[in-house]
């Protein structure tokens, strides 16, 4: 009753903190020339534009737009749309701004606002200095019309369309006159020279409902848009009293200190453009399809899939016939002088079940990695049905951490029951380091974070408010339900093992190098990490190069292949470890799989250093921050699969031998 209750809460949250930004396909906003036109559905008139905050690939430190002195909103009426608890920790900032646009109203050339910049002001020198930092480090804008990403599409080199969801405020051409950020145009070509995308030209494409299963109504005078597209480019206005849209003369700021007074005029043009062959649910299939390497994400997958689907089933059929010829061997030994010349497996039957050191923390790391693996089966499968879309912002973050929360009863009693059975009494020493180990470590770190993020004036840094909402999650919500878990798994009888353990420890024999802890460690984790590096790589690029991902099928499939791998993993080395006569399986289990997670620190460093363009310490230190917590979580996750699969085994191996 419990967990329903919190699927249901983690359900309504999602709903509610969307605040207008609808699941995909659910909500769609009418618009018409006039409001509330002569349709039978009302309308709304004025299209608006919300820009968000601006980050980049050669930094993680993103920032309001405001802060690179952008213009400011006039219309103080205009409020943000509130954000939800997956967007705050994002570092997402949805603002209003002051572009004005009419539905099926074009515009060739409006000035936005104007900036001037002095020489020998501070003031001026500051807002200056803010803009070329963020045109030198190539920051991106990301702007939202009808929930809708506004796209920057250009060629790529094979004649393939990418459609950004960012694009650039400007770019930098350095001394020796080249740069790839100025590509946009061959008169970007200046040494030293800072050019600023003062004006834009959005093309905004509607339908209007014909052959649309709905009704709007409205004719050629309404309808629902389907894109957004930007061209941002760099224009000096030479008349400011009367702008010309169509001036080639781009607008450049000197590298150096300025000498004249500098003036930038920000414009923007508007173009609607008809087009009916577009359904408005298939609005999305632009963005998604135009992202690089998809024909090559579904290949690598299907083919990893099928590699780790044969290696599993080689694994499985191997530990079978030999578990099989093992069983009847040991069971066809009757007389005292036969059960002399046991070996293998059956003789730490005695000790196999004997409690592991640190037992504490070990059930500990266990509660919670099952909180952890409930949490990722239970997001995955609402990805999959749709609720956690790209349309619906900061769903996934939300709901993770909604049930991460929620979550805390079976970490709380998987832990009670598992120290319970190692033979523990300090049971509130248990419980209360199940319910602040892990959090804890998670918390600190992200903590520290951002803290440093709040020094640099960023964006991403977390409200104060919302650092207390999330301790009142932690410690009103999680806490509690930890210790009614715990409660009742204290009160059920520990577990009951097949066989009995002796009072004398077996002496464990000299082991080879190859059924040694460290080697079947180290070993353990590199077939689970194969079948996740693939999709690995697509999900460290929705994360730090801004790129959608929406592939939550294929993740949910790739998901219970690493669960399949860990466990027969682990089975298979702790099945070798036991017939050389080593019975220390329980933190070997735990470690075998969980090492998983070195390897996959190792690739987002392969990452920092090949796709991400970072130079700075404090960039390079949140990076890792964030990868640590990333890290620890999955090494729980990974362990407990592992640890859990390895204790069936082994219950299951000495249930079905005649011990004496």
């Amino acid at each position: 009753m419990i967990l329903m209750e919190c699927l249901i809460l983690c359900t309504l949250v999602i709903i509610s903190s969307s605040n207008g930004f609808y699941i995909l396909g659910l909500a769609p906003i009418n618009y018409c020339k006039e409001k509330d036109g002569a349709g039978t559905k009302t309308c709304k008139k004025d299209v608006t534009l919300y820009v968000n905050r601006l980050n980049t690939e050669e930094s993680i430190i993103p920032y309001e737009y405001e802060y690179f002195d952008f213009c400011k909103v006039d219309d103080k009426t205009k409020t943000s749309p509130v954000e939800n608890l997956g967007q705050v920790v994002f570092g997402e900032r949805i603002r209003p701004s002051n572009y004005k646009i009419e539905f099926l109203h074009n515009e060739p050339c409006v000035e936005l606002c104007k900036k001037s910049y002095k020489p020998k002001d501070t003031d001026s020198e500051e807002r200056l200095l803010l803009l070329k930092k963020g045109m030198s480090l190539n920051y991106q804008h990301h702007w939202i019309v009808d929930n809708m990403p506004v796209t920057w599409c250009y060629p790529l080199e094979d004649n393939h369309q990418y459609c950004s969801t960012g694009f650039p405020m400007g770019c930098y051409v350095r001394e020796n006159g080249g740069s790839q950020d100025c590509v946009i145009s061959s008169n970007y070509n200046k040494p030293k020279t800072f050019y600023i995308f003062n004006h834009v030209d959005l093309t905004i494409t509607y339908h209007s409902g014909k052959g649309e299963d709905w009704d709007v109504g409205f004719g050629s005078n309404g309808g629902r848009i389907i894109s957004v597209k930007v061209t941002p480019r760099s224009i000096k206005h030479s008349n400011p009293a009367k702008l010309d849209c169509s001036e080639k003369e781009p607008m450049d700021i000197p590298g150096g200190d300025l000498e004249d007074d500098l003036n930038i005029i920000y414009s923007y043009s508007v173009k609607f453009v008809m087009n009916n062959t577009i359904k408005w649910s298939s609005r999305w299939d632009y963005i998604l399809e135009s992202m690089p390497h998809t024909n090559i994400q579904w290949f690598s997958i299907l083919n990893s899939l099928v590699i780790v689907l044969f290696l599993s089933g080689m694994v499985a059929m191997i530990m079978l016939r030999t578990l099989h010829k093992d069983i009847a061997r040991y069971n066809q030994i009757d007389s005292g002088e036969d059960a002399q010349e046991e070996f293998g497996w059956k003789l730490v039957h005695g000790d196999v079940f004997r409690p592991p050191r640190k037992g504490m923390l070990l059930s500990v790391l266990l509660g919670s990695g099952t909180q952890v693996f409930c949490m990722s089966l239970i997001t995955l499968a609402f990805a999959c049905l749709g609720f956690l879309s790209p349309a619906n912002r900061g769903a996934l973050m939300t709901c993770a951490m909604v049930l991460f929360v929620c979550l805390g009863t079976p970490a709380g009693y998987v832990s009670a029951r598992i120290y319970k059975s190692f033979g523990g009494e300090k049971w509130k020493s248990n419980v209360l380091l199940t319910s602040m180990l892990s959090p804890g470590v998670v918390f600190c770190l992200f903590f520290v974070m951002n803290l440093i993020l709040w020094s640099k004036g960023s964006s991403a840094a977390v409200p104060f408010t919302t650092l207390i909402a999330l301790l009142a999650l932690w410690f009103g919500v999680s806490v509690p339900l930890t210790f009614i878990g715990a409660y009742f798994g204290f009160r059920k009888r520990p577990i009951e093992h097949p066989v009995r353990t002796n009072q004398i420890p077996r002496q464990i024999p000299d082991q080879s190098i190859y059924t040694q802890p460290v080697p079947g460690i180290i070993m353990g984790g590199v077939l689970p990490f194969g079948c996740i590096f693939i999709q690995l790589f697509f999900i460290l690029n929705s994360l730090w190069s801004s790129q959608m991902y929406y592939m939550f099928g294929f993740l949910f499939l790739v998901f219970i292949i690493l669960v399949i791998t860990c466990s027969e993993t682990t089975i298979l080395l702790c099945y070798f470890h036991l017939c050389a006569e080593d019975y220390h399986w329980w933190w070997r289990s735990f470690l075998t799989s969980g090492f998983t997670a070195f390897y996959l620190f190792v690739y987002c460093i392969h990452y920092f250093v090949t796709k991400l363009n970072i130079e700075d310490t404090t960039s390079t230190f949140l990076y890792f921050g964030y990868t640590l917590i990333m890290v620890f979580l999955f090494f729980l996750l990974t362990g407990t699969i592992g640890f859990f699969a390895c204790f069936w085994f082994v219950r299951k191996i000495y249930s079905v031998v005649k011990v004496d």
